[in-house]
Formats: C-alpha cells, sequence, structure tokens
C-alpha cells in the first residue's frame, strides 16, 4: 500500500521524468534538424561554386565581338511578318535589335533581382509580424465582434417581437367566436 508520504515524492519524480524525456527528444530533434541544415547548406554552396566555375568557363570561351559558334555569317535575320510585301515599311517589321548578355551580367541580373525579392518578401512579412500591425488587427477584430454581437441582439429583439406578435393574434383568433357559430346560433 502506497503511503501518502511516498506519494508526493512519486509524482514528483514521475513529473520530472516526463520532463527529462521530452527535453531529450527536443534536443534529439534541433540536432536532426541542424544536421539536415548543414547539408543542405553543403549542397547549395558546392552547387553556387559550380555554377560560377561553369560562367567563369563560358565568359572566357566567348569575348565580345565574337560570334558564337556554330554562325558563319555576321547579319542574323528575324521574320516578323510573313506573306504581306506590302508591310515592309511598318514600324512591326523592323528587325529587333541584337543584344547580347555576357554571362557575368546575366547572373548579376538574376542574383540582383532574387535579392530584391527576397528583401521585399521579408520586409512584408516582418511588417506583417510587427506589433503595430498585430495590435492593429487585434483591435479591428474586437470591433468587428463587437458590431456582430450587437447586430445578433438586434436581431434577436427583432424575433421575439414578431413571435409575441404572433402569439398574440393566434391568441386573439381564439378568443373570437368563429363565424359558422354565430350562423348556427343565429338559426337555432
Amino acid at each position: 500500500m502506497i503511503t501518502e508520504d511516498l506519494l508526493v515524492p512519486a509524482a514528483l519524480g514521475l513529473v520530472a521524468f516526463v520532463l527529462a524525456i521530452g527535453l531529450l527528444v527536443v534536443v534529439v530533434l534541433l540536432r536532426r534538424d541542424r544536421a539536415r541544415a548543414r547539408e543542405q547548406l553543403a549542397a547549395s554552396a558546392a552547387e553556387s561554386a559550380a555554377l560560377h566555375a561553369r560562367i567563369d568557363e563560358l565568359a572566357q570561351r566567348v569575348t565580345p565581338g565574337d560570334s558564337p559558334p556554330g554562325r558563319s555569317s555576321q547579319q542574323e535575320f528575324v521574320i516578323t511578318q510573313m506573306g504581306d510585301p506590302d508591310r515592309a515599311d511598318d514600324e512591326a517589321s523592323r528587325p529587333i535589335p541584337q543584344r547580347h548578355i555576357d554571362g557575368r551580367l546575366f547572373a548579376d541580373i538574376v542574383l540582383r533581382e532574387s535579392f530584391v525579392k527576397a528583401a521585399s518578401l521579408t520586409h512584408g512579412v516582418r511588417r506583417a509580424l510587427s506589433p503595430e500591425t498585430r495590435n492593429r488587427i487585434r483591435f479591428e477584430m474586437k470591433r468587428e465582434v463587437k458590431r456582430a454581437r450587437k447586430e445578433r441582439k438586434v436581431q434577436m429583439r427583432d424575433v421575439r417581437r414578431e413571435l409575441a406578435e404572433r402569439q398574440r393574434e393566434a391568441r386573439q383568433r381564439a378568443n373570437r367566436p368563429s363565424p359558422s357559430a354565430s350562423t348556427e346560433e343565429g338559426a337555432a
């Protein structure tokens, strides 16, 4: 039989054991997540290094002024319209000017655009989660709840009033003599 003197220490021991197990689970999960994050970081760093090496190799292969490999002529033709010789002087039929972007400039443009998008997203999330915004949302929610509560009260009051009127009308109809009963009394 367990006495009361042993019950309290046993309960405290059980609580301590459960807390220790919970702490152990949290530590294991955190270590696993950190290891996964390190692996992903190493993979992305390797991929980034490979891309930088590839871009440098392509930039060295193609120098400005050289024609791309596989093309023998310097002139390039762009077909914008077909089968309409009368529209040769139209603005739409003018050739599109060729723009060449080397690898480094392309990588710079892509990285800059990605950075701007990421920065604007983080700014938006940070602003959305700011204390002022959360307080404003909480205030608006309270206001909306109060408005809805008042509206429900008014609707319930109207429903009760309408129900009372119908009950009163039903009582009045029940208290009035029916027209068929009055004709029977007159005939008798």
